[in-house]
């Protein structure tokens, strides 16, 4: 067991967001932001606000910023700098290069995803059948929502392009065994496409060693600003024509997939972002996480219904769950009017509420490094009120 502790009064002194009355579980929906995220978006708008290439010191210092963020990404990711991909969200991107692959398939092409994905990795795969007569298959899940991996594995064949998949599910927090996904998706032939959207607040990721072919995340559910960062591998980024106006450079490669003019500012608050998870440590963060994600899970009523792992393993600190007798929106109303938030309903998740039955989706609470064993008494104990 991990004996790296996280001072959390010293985390929250540095999110001035924090010091008001409101716990803040809302974290996979959005997290806050520490006051040096907001000071070097504030600061670039100040001291740098130009756009790239010109001859003057605005635009030299964008330059350098935008060099930066990439080496910022790079370290996130553990990818090269080359490698990283910036867009307006996860969504927008995956939108982008998920059209960009689609100009490599035909008709009667198969792409995999799974019951456990946030929409953002299904519809724009979709979006590619109704356009190009490529088929969209289905990975079930079990009832406790871990992915069936032989049912993954009966789906694949020679026909099988793409395989996208979470790294975790932004509903119900289980993890994937992402090395296994990207064994079965390679021997196929197929691509190996990451959701890490939901994860990235929680653990360190290291592409190259998952081995993934494609990843996408959103910095703002990292304590960031509104941003997408995704990753290509170099091979596949060389060999993919882009959607993109003439004059737009090719290289770095990443910036290939970048279309129109970046938010600047927002790449700033991006590295400032990086440069504050990697002052915490990803191990004094998932050792507070989890013992904040069992208290809960041990202080849980049995008039509310969990779904998913009732267990930290093989799982992230977000659990959704519905209190016997009321509706969703009822119990994030009676935790909103005390100053808890929280999300309900299905948070884009739709084949997992599907799945389980929720037509009206479930509450979700989602638990970040900078929430506290009282604001987890205080969650369980408004909802002993119901």
């Amino acid at each position: 067991m991990s004996t790296v502790a996280l001072d959390v009064d010293a985390v929250r002194a540095r999110f001035s967001a924090l010091q008001g009355p409101t716990a803040f579980f809302d974290g996979p929906g959005g997290t806050q932001v520490p006051d040096s995220v907001i000071a070097a978006i504030a600061d670039h708008l100040r001291e740098s606000n130009a756009n790239l290439g010109g001859a003057f010191g605005n635009s030299r210092r964008t330059d350098e910023l935008l060099a930066q963020s990439r080496l910022a990404a790079a370290s996130f990711l553990r990818c090269e700098p080359d490698e990283a991909i910036f867009g307006a969200n996860m969504t927008t991107l995956n939108f982008t290069l998920s059209r960009t692959v689609g100009r490599t398939l035909r008709a009667g092409d198969e792409i995999l995803v799974t019951k456990l994905d946030h929409d953002g990795n299904v519809s724009p795969w979709l979006e590619l059948a109704h356009d190009f007569g490529v088929e969209v298959r289905f990975v079930e899940i079990a009832d406790d929502t871990t992915l069936d991996y032989d049912d993954l594995e009966r789906q694949l064949s020679d026909r099988t392009r793409i395989v996208a998949f979470p790294v975790a599910s932004n509903a119900v927090g289980t993890l994937t065994d992402v090395k296994r996904i990207v064994e079965l998706a390679h021997d196929a032939g197929a691509l190996a496409w990451a959701d890490a959207v939901h994860y990235a607040p929680h653990g360190p990721i290291d592409v190259a060693e998952l081995g993934v072919d494609v990843l996408i995340c959103s910095p703002y559910k990292f304590f960031g600003p509104h941003l997408g960062v995704a990753y290509g591998r170099a091979e596949l980024l060389e060999s993919w024509r882009p959607y993109k106006v003439r004059p737009a450079p090719d290289e770095p490669l990443g910036q290939r997939f970048e279309t129109g003019t970046l938010a600047f500012e927002l790449l700033a608050g991006f590295v400032a972002a990086v440069e504050y998870i990697e002052s915490i440590g990803w191990e004094a963060i998932q050792t507070h996480e989890r013992a904040l994600g069992q208290r809960f899970l041990d202080g849980l009523l049995d008039r509310c219904r969990l779904y998913g792992l009732n267990r930290m393993d093989s799982r992230v600190p977000t659990f959704a769950f519905n209190v016997e007798g009321l509706s969703p929106r009822a119990v994030a109303a009676h935790l909103g009017e005390r100053d808890i938030a929280v999300w309900r309903g299905n948070y884009y998740a739709l084949e997992v509420m599907k799945r389980l039955g929720l037509e009206d989706g479930a509450v979700r609470v989602g638990i970040v490094h900078y929430n506290t064993a009282d604001e987890v008494d205080r969650l369980l104990a408004a909802l002993d009120e119901l």
